[in-house]
């Protein structure tokens, strides 16, 4: 008998489509939570934590998660981890825990593309999938999985690619690290953890933007009056910018904002190879963080969280090296 901590935070997995007008949206109560209740060799500890689509989740939800699971974990014998999640946000929410949370035990996330009552919904068995690495003593110290569609995906490299296919998480370089399937769980290889990072609150204020073919600085002289504390910028190719960008990001980077490099590509790293102006060479150059291989939106997180505990540029560079 495996102790499983289930916690539902909302999202499709937990919505109905309206026969009539096929509208999608949150209903009274979670249909998974009177679904699992009789799946045997696993005691439940369930939660429903909230009950959001996940466009309303914020980092400060993910932070309530993060503290929900270690409290749970300290004060109950618990075997393994499963989160319900909505699909839009899923990653994020993956990626915060995996880069702040220090457990051993198998911690798992999931949603799906069909809600509970669409023909060939996916929720209840991603849900099976889930619980299935969640007890499964080879998952143990590898981070925060994903487990969607057959697949597990470690929440570093996984994303979103496709806005309503049910196989939309892949990791496109270096795809899944294990499948599901009626024999158990089979992992191929596995990831490299690191020491995760410290957060007790997030009260950082950092930006992400994305780069385009002739973009001026215009947007950079806006957010300067926002009073930001950091900021992501998802760059063309290696890490390249339009040259129109440099004054205001000068302005930034002399105000002492750091700011964090990434590639619009999904996939590759950033690097400091181009020397014309506004170049990965130039950039750097100017003070500029490269990340390694991190999307636009998961640098944001790990910069937000960083941040609560460092501004220093070297701290900083090392810590989004890895």
């Amino acid at each position: 008998m495996k102790n499983i901590l289930l916690i539902h935070t909302g999202g499709t997995i937990s919505m109905k489509e309206d026969e009539t007008t096929g509208e999608v949206k949150p209903g009274d109560k979670n249909p998974l939570v009177f679904q699992t209740n009789e799946i045997p060799n696993i005691h439940f500890f369930t939660h429903e934590l909230f009950h959001l689509p996940s466009p309303h989740i914020t980092p400060n939800n993910m932070l309530e998660i993060k503290t929900f699971i270690e409290k749970n974990v300290n004060t109950h014998s618990i075997d393994g981890v499963v989160i319900t999640h909505g699909t839009d946000t899923l990653e994020e929410t993956a990626f915060f825990l995996d880069i702040t949370l220090s457990l051993s035990i198998p911690v798992v996330i999931t949603g799906a593309m069909r809600s509970s009552n669409e023909l060939g919904s996916d929720g209840l068995y991603n849900l099976i999938s889930s619980l299935k690495v969640a007890t499964s003593e080879k998952a143990k110290d590898l981070g925060v999985l994903v487990v969607m569609n057959d697949e597990i995906h470690t929440a570093k490299n996984v994303t979103k690619t496709h806005t309503s296919n049910i196989a939309t998480f892949q990791s496109p370089q270096y795809g899944p690290i294990g499948i599901v399937n009626k024999g158990g769980v089979v992992f191929h290889h596995k990831p490299l953890l690191n020491k995760p990072l410290n957060v007790s609150k997030l009260d950082k204020k950092v930006f992400l933007l994305k780069a385009y073919a002739g973009m001026d600085d215009s947007l950079f002289q806006a957010i300067e009056q926002h009073n930001i504390d950091g900021l992501v910028i998802e760059a063309l190719g290696q890490g390249n910018l339009p040259p129109t960008l440099l004054p205001g990001l000068k302005k930034l980077l002399n105000k002492g904002i750091p700011i964090v490099l990434v590639s619009r590509c999904f996939n590759g790293i950033v690097q400091d190879i181009y020397g014309y102006e506004g170049g990965g060479r130039h950039l750097k150059e100017l003070g500029m963080i490269f990340s390694n291989g991190l999307n636009g939106q998961k640098a944001r997180l790990k910069l937000m969280i960083a941040l609560e505990t460092t501004s220093d540029r070297e701290k900083l560079e090392e810590i989004f090296s890895i």
